[in-house]
């Protein structure tokens, strides 16, 4: 588990943003940006000429803010700061409630040039928070040999835990290049070794960057020092960063033993202890902490979390959703929630499909064989949608069927009002109209073959809420191409079944927000899936009830009849398979368990014919 560092939870609040200037444009080479920069440069000294101070002020910012390593910026912040009558002066045309981030360097420089070299430093630390890849460091104020001498530890401590709010971990290497003047001023007042708390923010600065000697040398002189739990945190994550997890172990065993209401420590020895193999120390661990707070923020997540390792049960992450849904606070619940759900059938992903069509079409992609004509025969009718499939890639392969199956796939389960295919002998033909290419736009924009759990497809599916439903039922069967999508490594392209899935899927999930505020048993959102989920055989049988899954995990009071309709139309697959096959079989299988809220029985006999279509295969 990834455990989420401790010493990511300071609570300093980072006030710094970066906006798009409005004097600029944004571009992407340095280049651009040192030729935008001096053009900022001119406009100011243009202005300045002029009078017009707070006007020269604002193309300044721009230019610092757009390159702020370019000596001639700072020129022209020099010659504002003459015009003005000195730094003093010119600190009132960037004051402290400005939020660019150009402005906000361009006021560190003016506080370091009065003096106040603290405020400076913590200014410039939330700047380089905000937009960490760029050169904010590399400035002369920063440079002197003296400033290390008059800055403040307690001060520097908070600059630096403001800082690493914003950093990854670790860094990348256009951000560590743009970092390193300011570790070396770190580094030199660490090294008057007179604040311990500093030692420890500034050794998970070295971890984020990568430098594990100096990370954990200042992580031994910080609990040496006195720094405490802060001092035994940062080694620790920085022991176990660079490979001395057992280290760390013992660390930390050490700390909560001495001080137990390090409580949010011990879920980062928990999870270290599972880590190792030890996992059932780390939930005797966790137990602990929870019997005393039942609602600790990490621990009880964390709980759950190790218990899914432990049993693979997905019970414990329905109850993760509930905890989170209760506390939409406790972000670890829902961090916990994406990384378990990861790979997990419906849960967070969709099923692949399992119809001939779409092997044929797979082999085809393979060989990059797209321009082949003629008729294929398969032996029983398949999917409409599998065969749209096809057709987006390969448009001129046509498919026969040499019978239809009895049951017939073409009939719906139940008489349905809402339908997304119709047929015409064999042929399956939408029946609503093609939506607007807005509609389709978003919708291929939100389509995800992933996602952090039901719940967090059915909060990402909210874009759609506004749509209509007749829009989204179009697309369910006019389907955006694959060779359009904006997934990346053409993946849609190389597996267009998982892209076609996932549309549908996020469409019927949208319309699972469709009136939202209506009762969900007399609502028109409640009809249309049922109606969808209760259709002719299709993948559309699939995405509707995999959208109710979602309001199931949602929305407690649904779970029952959520339940209790996918039993049904499952049991109606199950019936048919018995005479022909049913591709989609396996699919509703899956879905039925993606509600945790089955019990063992019901469980036991999907996992049956899970298992007896896996020999049959």
């Amino acid at each position: 588990m990834d455990g989420h560092s401790h010493d990511e939870h300071d609570h300093t609040h980072d006030h710094t943003h970066a906006p798009t200037h409005t004097h600029t444009a944004a571009c992407d080479t340095g280049c651009c940006e040192r030729l935008e920069a001096e053009g900022e440069v001119a406009a100011a000294r243009l202005i300045l000429d002029g009078g017009d101070l707070e006007h020269a002020a604002n193309h300044v910012a721009g230019a610092i803010g757009t390159d702020p390593s370019l000596p001639e910026a700072h020129e022209a912040l020099a010659e504002l700061v003459a015009r003005v009558g000195g730094p003093y002066a010119a600190l009132q045309l960037f004051p402290d409630t400005e939020r660019y981030t150009g402005a906000l360097a361009c006021r560190a420089e003016l506080l370091a040039a009065v003096g106040r070299t603290d405020e400076a430093v913590h200014l410039l630390a939330g700047v380089m928070a905000a937009a960490p890849a760029r050169p904010w460091a590399d400035v002369a104020w920063l440079a002197d040999p003296e400033l290390p001498a008059r800055l403040n530890p307690a001060t520097l401590t908070q600059s630096v835990l403001r800082l690493c709010q914003g950093l990854g971990d670790p860094v990348s290497e256009e951000d560590f290049a743009a970092l390193v003047h300011f570790y070396r001023v770190i580094a030199a007042v660490v090294a008057r070794g007179d604040d311990p708390q500093l030692a420890a923010v500034a050794c998970g600065l070295a971890r984020r960057l990568g430098d594990a000697d100096q990370a954990i040398r200042w992580g031994e002189a910080a609990v040496r020092g006195g720094a405490g739990a802060m001092g035994a945190i940062m080694l620790g994550n920085a022991l176990r960063r660079f490979g001395r997890i057992q280290d760390a172990i013992a660390l930390w065993t050490r700390t909560v033993e001495e001080d137990p209401s390090q409580t949010y420590l011990m879920v980062d020895l928990a999870e270290s202890l599972s880590g190792v193999g030890r996992r059932a120390e780390g939930v005797a661990l966790l137990e602990k902490v929870v019997a005393t707070d039942p609602g600790h923020e990490k621990a009880a997540p964390a709980l759950l979390g190790m218990r899914f390792e432990a049993d693979g049960d997905p019970a414990h992450l329905l109850a993760l959703a509930d905890h989170y849904r209760a506390h939409p606070d406790h972000d670890y619940a829902a961090y916990l929630l994406g990384h378990h759900s990861r790979g997990l059938t419906w849960v967070g992903q969709v099923a692949g499909a399992t119809e001939a069509c779409v092997n044929v079409l797979r082999q085809l992609i393979e060989a990059d064989n797209f321009g082949i004509t003629g008729e294929m025969s398969l032996s029983i009718i398949e999917p409409p949608s599998a065969l749209a499939t096809l057709r987006l890639v390969v448009p001129d392969l046509k498919m026969s069927f040499l019978e239809i199956g009895d049951p017939d796939p073409r009939r719906a389960a139940r008489p349905v009002d809402v339908a997304v295919w119709q047929y015409a002998g064999l042929d399956a033909v939408p029946v609503h109209a093609p939506p607007s290419p807005r509609t389709t736009a978003l919708v291929a924009d939100l389509a995800t073959p992933n996602w952090p759990g039901p719940t967090g497809l059915y909060d990402h599916a909210v874009a759609l809420a506004g749509v209509p439903v007749a829009e989204l039922l179009g697309v369910l069967a006019h389907l955006p191409a694959p060779q359009d999508a904006p997934w990346p490594d053409e993946f849609a392209m190389r597996a267009p079944d998982y892209w076609v899935r996932s549309i549908q899927t996020v469409a019927c999930v949208g319309i699972a927000h469709h009136g939202a505020d209506e009762p969900w048993a007399s609502s028109e959102r409640r009809r249309i899936l049922l109606d969808l989920l209760d259709g002719a055989e299709d993948w559309i049988c699939e995405a509707a009830g995999m959208a109710l899954v979602a309001i199931g995990w949602a929305f407690p009071e649904t779970r029952t009849e959520v339940l209790e309709r996918l039993l049904n139309r499952l049991a109606l697959f199950v019936q048919a398979a018995e005479a022909r096959p049913v591709t989609v079989l396996g699919s509703m299988c899956n879905l039925v368990l993606a509600c945790p809220w089955l019990d063992r029985r019901g469980a036991s006999y999907v996992l049956d014919v899970l298992k007896r279509l896996e020999s049959e295969d």
